[in-house]
């Protein structure tokens, strides 16, 4: 379901008065100039929500799949910070469990994170995979309205979510949950051929 800005400094340039007497230095500042406007940097996201923001409207406006996946990869990195050691150590201990088939153990874990810290995404999302790999589809859909609550550009979540409306049987659904994808997500490969099949399969229904 998952498939994350070195800071400008200002530069200010201020110009010296030559003593009386000296020789001018060629390029130099007269002694009664003002000195030039300080140069100012590009705007730089200080917070996680302003670097999300920013993240999204570069990965709206990039058309170079891997350049796409860079910034994807960045955002995932902003999503998987909880802020807390406690919840990131847990969140490996699923990650681990989930990865040996131990759903029942990966999700004791989640459990505590989402109790813990309800307002992570990140947590709701992760429980939601391992309920899928489970099949356990209406709560794997429960965790998914969650993460978008928090995060309602988690492309990750409607890819789930997509993906459980196309295995139990509902085609529509699953090409809207794609097309949301590809609103967010434009270059993402498997989104851009899942839009494709399930219009193709629509049309030949009828629909």
């Amino acid at each position: 379901m998952r498939i994350l800005f070195a800071f400008l400094a200002a530069l200010l340039l201020s110009g010296i008065a030559l003593p009386a007497g000296a020789e001018e230095v060629p390029g130099a500042l007269p002694p009664d100039a003002a000195p030039p406007p300080a140069v100012s940097p590009p705007p730089v996201a200080s917070t996680r929500q302003g670097r999300l923001d920013q993240l999204f409207n570069d990965l709206k406006r990039e058309r170079n799949e891997k350049a796409a996946e860079r910034i994807a990869g960045r955002i995932w990195n902003e999503w998987n910070q909880s802020g807390s050691a406690s919840i990131d150590l847990m969140m490996q201990w699923a990650q681990k469990a989930t990865e040996d088939q131990k759903f029942d153990v990966a999700l004791d874990f989640l459990d505590q994170v989402v109790t813990l810290q309800p307002n992570y995404a990140e947590g709701w999302n992760r429980r939601a995979t391992v309920h899928f790999m489970m099949k356990n589809y209406g709560k794997s859909m429960s965790d998914i309205d969650h993460t978008l609550q928090l995060e309602p550009r988690h492309f990750g979540a409607l890819s789930g979510l997509a993906q459980i409306m196309a295995e139990t049987g509902h085609k529509q659904s699953a090409l809207e949950a794609w097309q949301k994808v590809l609103a967010i997500y434009p270059m993402m490969r498997s989104a851009q051929n899942q839009v494709s099949t399930l219009s193709e399969e629509l049309a030949g229904e009828g629909i």
